[in-house]
């Protein structure tokens, strides 16, 4: 079976400053894989190599499909939501608006759309008609991954969903995300909480100076002594 998304040798470079290396990777459908790595790495540039929201260099494939000349709203099109890092809601438009600009591709069903994502997140539905800048940041949070969904995406492109948010919400977010997964969504996470990371992916892509260091399972990742002492403080419970 083709592989939901497919990367090889890509590149990305900001001036002279080569930010991702040639990094290959594969996510197969309904697949949750994360990439882990220090604050500049490349994680969050990869993310936005294969989005083509900056130039890039080698091969991406979407569902078989190479996408590596494509504009970003030609890849979004195809079923790709990137979810950034950040967040990005406009704090000036309500809870519905946000909602409502996720769909801009696929404007048909909208309320069946808004319906399933309100079910997923029962909050921004006691919320519609609030502007999003006084939500809190679990719930900006909420509001980025259901604008991505109201796409109707095939893949979701997660960029440190755990941010600034406190433990509790951390946790209602990635069970928000296991839930997604679960109806077959295929999701790539950049996440620097490594142990939570692990814990949601089933393959994970450790990068260390735009390059891939390591690769694996989350088990065998888990259990290695460089990420053990890198990441996980030592010791794996």
């Amino acid at each position: 079976m083709t592989a939901a998304l497919q990367i090889e040798q890509l590149t990305v470079s900001y001036g002279g400053i080569q930010a991702v290396r040639g990094i290959s990777l594969e996510v197969a459908r309904g697949e949750i894989v994360t990439l882990i790595g220090a604050n500049g790495a490349g994680k969050s540039s990869t993310l936005r190599g294969i989005t083509r929201l900056v130039r890039a260099g080698g091969m991406v494939r979407v569902f078989g499909e190479d996408v590596s000349a494509y504009e970003t709203d030609r890849v979004a099109g195809l079923g790709v939501a990137l979810v950034p890092e950040g967040r990005g809601v406009f704090t000036g438009l309500t809870v519905r608006e946000n909602l409502e600009l996720g769909a801009y591709l696929k404007r048909n069903g909208l309320a069946a759309k808004l319906d399933r994502v309100v079910k997923q997140f029962p909050r921004l539905g006691e919320r519609l008609t609030q502007d999003a800048g006084t939500l809190s940041g679990g719930e900006q949070q909420m509001l980025a991954i259901g604008r991505a969904l109201m796409a109707e995406p095939r893949i979701i492109l997660l960029d440190e969903p755990s941010l600034g948010l406190s433990p509790k919400l951390v946790q209602e977010i990635f069970a928000a995300i296991r839930a997604i997964a679960s109806q077959g969504m295929t999701i790539l996470l950049v996440e620097q909480n490594t142990r939570l990371a692990l814990e949601t992916a089933q393959r994970a892509y450790v990068l260390a100076t735009g390059e891939i260091a390591l690769s694996g399972t989350s088990t065998e990742l888990k259990n290695d002594e460089r990420i053990r002492a890198a990441y996980l403080g030592g010791s794996v419970e």
